[in-house]
């Protein structure tokens, strides 16, 4: 099976993540924000004597962050297999036979006290009719090794709060931001959390399929994701806010800023991304000048959100 240049991905995801060039901001506005919290199955997969359980928010996979919880249960004894060597890897496939991946996590994390397995995934498109998404799970009992391989599918985000982009930045590293709270903001300072990635491209050639080494992916260590939140509609004049925070690496691998929203409506997350040396990797600044009657301009790393 032949393997997609990265690059091809890149652009994919950018082009499919783009604003219009002329946005319905009156059509977005009716747009109701959902904010979930139950996680609920969203497939079973049954492999020998165990059945694994995929989890995620609503019981859905969708394009951009993704955290799942998974629990694998012997069918025999109905006990939870605990603290094993558990890996998770989705597979994208185009109508070629093409393959990529996207940000995830690898090693799932035992979580003793839930009794499930944890990580994440920032699915970088839809499923449709052409293109699928493969989710490979492996892991070992005593000596027996079990793999599973599952197709799932990924669904549109319409919580513009909860969007994604991909770039490549001035390294020509491919990096990846995506939203991961809030889902649904209010008129106040926010908690503002994404998740920044990068491909790790691959040193050697590649092996049997699927090979990890072509396939990983990296939370990007000590960068700072310089924030100014703006709202674009030229009856809006271009305006920010106070008190807004850059975003900056904690122990959960995230990011985390706070940004006010004065008011609701439509913003653009105008960003700057600077590695852990301070150099600017993508994003320009935004002129701070009150435009009436003209559409805000952003930076050329932006995200735009809705509430």
């Amino acid at each position: 099976m032949k393997r997609l240049h990265f690059f091809v991905i890149v652009i994919f995801v950018v082009v499919s993540s783009c604003t219009v060039e002329k946005t319905d901001y009156e059509a977005e506005l009716s747009t109701e924000t959902t904010e979930y919290i139950e996680y609920e199955n969203v497939t079973s997969i049954t492999s020998g004597d165990y059945t694994v359980n995929l989890e995620a928010l609503n019981g859905t996979l969708y394009k951009g962050y993704n955290e799942i919880h998974l629990s694998i249960i012997n069918t025999v004894t109905s006990e939870s297999l605990q603290d094993a060597e558990v890996t998770f890897l989705p597979i994208f496939t185009d109508a070629n036979g093409n393959t990529s991946s996207c940000p995830h996590a690898y090693n799932l994390e035992y979580d003793a006290t839930e009794d499930y397995y944890s990580g994440f995934a920032v699915f970088t498109s839809e499923s449709d009719t052409t293109v699928s998404w493969q989710l490979y799970i492996n892991f070992q009992v005593d000596t027996q090794s079990y793999a599973i391989n599952q197709t799932i599918t990924v669904e549109e985000q319409t919580n513009m709060n909860l969007n994604m982009t991909a770039f490549t930045g001035s390294d020509n590293e491919h990096y990846f931001i995506a939203l991961v709270s809030p889902q649904s903001p209010g008129v106040a300072e926010n908690n503002l959390v994404a998740g920044i990635y990068k491909y790790n491209q691959p040193t050697e050639a590649e092996g049997t399929f699927p090979d990890l080494s072509q396939y990983s992916y990296s939370a990007v260590q000590d960068y700072t994701l310089l924030l100014d939140p703006r709202m674009p509609e030229a009856s809006m004049g271009n305006h920010s806010s106070p008190n807004n925070e850059d975003l900056i690496m904690e122990s959960d691998s995230l990011y985390h800023g706070v940004v006010n929203y004065t008011m609701t409506g439509n913003w653009t997350l105008n960003f700057i991304l600077q590695n852990a040396e301070g150099e600017t990797l993508k994003g320009t600044e935004v002129s701070t000048e009150f435009t009436p009657g003209i559409e805000g301009a952003k930076s050329d790393l932006y995200i735009d959100i809705l509430f």
